[in-house]
């Protein structure tokens, strides 16, 4: 035997005996697979079926057609021609808006609509020149792409509006063909006829050639978010060890410090001051790398710094009272809070109305949108109140407003019951 002050070490338990004991894998193993499980069916419920998920995608439907009507009806082709687009297109997939040609360019340019089916002023009478000796040029349909909004939203939208402008093409050929006699017909005159309309598309809205096709407000709120969550983390850890209530450990380096007696609430509040000043450093950083060294096309720029850390500011002080709140878990809550629920709700690549209903409800109050929509504004659609951002100041209002009330509520709740960390005495 070896007596207590020979100063042997004790002997120390191996790796694989420990695994034997099955408590241990028990919370670790129920966790994990909870988040494989949960992360799984969040992303990709959001992205596998956009088609099969449509629902009210807005586009505008501008008929600036002036007519006269054509000999023996009553209303111009444009007209005939839009009422027959939103009597075709697929039922509840597509909100057709009929707007004038400046309401169109409002909502264009304040991201309200994913695109535009216009019809021109000249519609009928150059669907009337078809049949005579003037026919020289096929009428004209414009479809307006928005890509500010994302291109996947833009491309859905110029995909329904190619295929009802395809279809009303067809439509208006055999009616001129049953007009058109054999003796006026030649055969250049029926292939004109068989598809009279030429569909022309461009871009409604234009966006910079550095804004990644209307991604960079996607990719710009993910770093603002992920550095408020990674960062508010790091705060929490790096408090807890510098007050001595966590190991500090570095590589094979550890140290514990002593214990300082100090409150939840009071311990709450140093992480969150902490987090609004470092949300400073990392936004200008965050900004700096974006705009300046990579050249993201960018304006409004401290408009854009003030946004940009009100955001990180609320998800960094929902981050510490989220953790404050559910203590070693914590990290996995916030992180469905900011993230796993956020992504696929933000409609920021896939639109929300192209996702299961699930998660446009979440978009009512996730973050990630909230500041989307902010981050679009100022981007794209020249810092305009109606294209998003004052939605997103409210939100990020009511975002730092609940952390607060929660983290401290919490904390105070813990404390009255006297709910002490370890290493606090009473007093």
């Amino acid at each position: 035997m070896t007596s207590a002050g020979s100063g042997q070490q004790p002997s120390q338990a191996r790796a694989v005996v420990v695994a034997r004991h099955a408590k241990l894998w028990l919370v670790p193993t129920i966790l994990s697979v909870l988040v494989a499980l949960f992360l799984s069916l969040l992303y990709m419920g959001g992205i596998v079926n956009p088609n099969g998920s449509l629902r009210d995608l807005p586009i505008a439907l501008v008929d600036s057609d002036q007519g006269p009507p054509l000999p023996g009806q009553r209303e111009p082709v444009g007209e005939q021609l839009s009422r027959a687009v939103i009597a075709a297109s697929p039922s509840k997939a597509v909100q057709w808006r009929r707007l004038n040609q400046a309401q169109m360019q409002h909502q264009l340019a304040t991201g309200k609509i994913y695109g535009a089916f216009v019809i021109p002023a000249d519609f009928t009478a150059s669907v009337a020149a078809l049949t005579t000796s003037r026919a020289t040029e096929r009428p004209n349909l414009t479809i307006l792409t928005n890509p500010g909004l994302g291109s996947l939203g833009s491309s859905l939208a110029s995909q329904i509006s190619q295929r009802a402008a395809h279809q009303s093409s067809l439509e208006i050929g055999r009616q001129l063909t049953a007009r058109t006699t054999a003796e006026d017909s030649d055969t250049r005159l029926r292939a004109l006829l068989a598809d009279p309309v030429t569909v022309t598309t461009r871009v409604g809205h234009p966006i910079g050639r550095h804004s990644g096709l209307g991604l960079t407000a996607f990719y710009y709120t993910l770093l603002l978010v992920l550095t408020a969550f990674v960062g508010g983390n790091i705060i929490n850890n790096g408090v807890d060890a510098g007050l001595g209530y966590t190991d500090n450990e570095i590589g094979p380096w550890h140290s514990r410090r002593p214990t300082v007696p100090i409150s939840r609430t009071q311990t709450l509040l140093l992480k969150m001051i902490m987090s609004a000043g470092i949300a400073a450093i990392t936004t200008s950083l965050t900004m700096l790398a974006t705009v300046a060294i990579l050249g993201m096309d960018a304006s409004h720029l401290p408009l854009l710094w003030i946004f940009s850390y009100c955001a990180s500011l609320a998800v960094g002080l929902g981050v510490q009272a989220i953790n404050a709140a559910f203590g070693g878990i914590g990290q996995v809550v916030s992180m469905f809070v900011f993230i796993a629920l956020a992504l696929p709700s933000s409609g920021a690549t896939v639109p929300l109305q192209a996702v299961p209903d699930f998660y446009r409800f979440l978009a009512l109050f996730e973050p990630f949108r909230q500041v989307t929509d902010g981050v679009r504004a100022i981007l794209y659609f020249d810092a305009r109140a109606d294209a998003g951002l004052t939605r997103g100041w409210i939100m990020i209002a009511i975002g730092l407003v609940v952390a607060l009330l929660f983290g401290f509520a919490m904390t105070r709740y813990y404390d009255r019951k006297g709910l002490h960390r370890l290493g606090l005495q009473e007093v």
